[in-house]
């Protein structure tokens, strides 16, 4: 039997130390990702958001409100919800990058079903 209390090979001490690992990775990464800030603009609107997508500002230039009447104040608010979605889609991305690798960081290894005596069964098996 092996350390770890499996046969085969599989190492569970191994695997929890992984595991922790990527745990602090990732919130090391969400801590980087709380921390930058992204700008999205259209028509004279700018938003600001962190790179988790929570919004932090809007920059309103002059030129982007033409008049006082309801109709200029909706395309404002129109402005506003666009220059959001665009930080905001930039900073899914970045999420995306950064956090991606993540998701992927615990290197189970084909070994786990074997060693607590399962069947692993492919495609072909079926």
């Amino acid at each position: 039997m092996s350390e770890g209390g499996f046969p085969g090979g599989f190492d569970l001490n191994a695997m929890l130390e992984q595991a922790q690992q990527v745990q602090a990775d990732l919130m090391r990464a969400q801590q980087e990702l709380a921390q930058t800030t992204i700008e999205g603009s259209a028509g004279g609107v700018t938003v600001r958001v962190n790179g988790t997508g929570d919004l932090i500002g809007v920059g309103i230039a002059p030129e982007a409100v033409a008049g006082q009447d309801a109709e200029s104040l909706a395309d404002l608010g129109d402005l506003i919800v666009a220059a959001y979605r665009n930080a905001k889609a930039q900073a899914d991305q970045l999420a995306a990058a950064t956090l991606g690798p993540l998701g992927g960081g615990l290197d189970l290894g084909d070994d786990l079903f074997g060693s607590l005596g399962g069947s692993q069964a492919g495609p072909e098996d079926v």
